[in-house]
């Protein structure tokens, strides 16, 4: 594990503490996933909004929960860091243990349906529900979008993802993802 991973890390349990109380919840994964059903209006995609849903549940009983090292039901940031690098140790897990749920994200992040985010979805979903400034988003975005085609696909938005959980450079486009990493 790296410091760089341990930081990112920081920053997404900054994020999943959606009630800021210093711990995370099942309580917290189900509002999380509720900002981005609210934020994409995702009760019109019942479908979609279900599978997120469920893709949390899992995600919460398959890889967060389990981080509850004294069993009060809630995960700190110390359980969190330790049990992402135990859970998140290989790379090759990712389509099962992080993937349902980035694809979940993925189609409520493409609001047109188009199979790609632009700029305007990406920004809009990330500055609303993952406290990431729209001029931080911008330029996570030009680095994601590594073909510079306008979009991410689906591939590159997958790879963003693990990018942002198993990756060890500092410097990779998806470090911050989920909000710009300080020390």
């Amino acid at each position: 594990m790296t410091g760089v991973r341990d930081l990112k890390y920081r920053q997404w349990f900054r994020s999943a503490d959606v009630d800021g109380d210093g711990v995370i919840t099942c309580q917290d994964v189900r509002l999380m996933g509720e900002r981005y059903v609210a934020a994409r209006e995702a009760a019109q995609r019942p479908a979609t909004a279900r599978q997120l849903v469920e893709g949390l549940e899992a995600f919460w009983t398959g890889v967060i929960a389990p981080m509850d090292q004294d069993g009060d039901g809630k995960v700190d940031l110390r359980e969190m860091t330790e049990g992402f690098q135990r859970a998140l140790a290989d790379r090759t897990l990712y389509p099962h243990q992080v993937g349902p749920v980035a694809d979940c994200y993925f189609d409520l992040i493409d609001l047109d349906g188009d199979d790609r985010i632009d700029l305007e979805e990406f920004t809009e979903i990330f500055s609303l529900t993952g406290n990431v400034s729209p001029e931080d988003c911008a330029a996570v975005f030009e680095a994601l979008d590594r073909d510079g085609s306008g979009g991410l696909d689906r591939a590159e938005y997958h790879q963003a993802v693990a990018e942002f959980f198993f990756g060890d450079d500092p410097d990779a486009p998806a470090v911050h993802l989920f909000g710009k990493v300080t020390a």
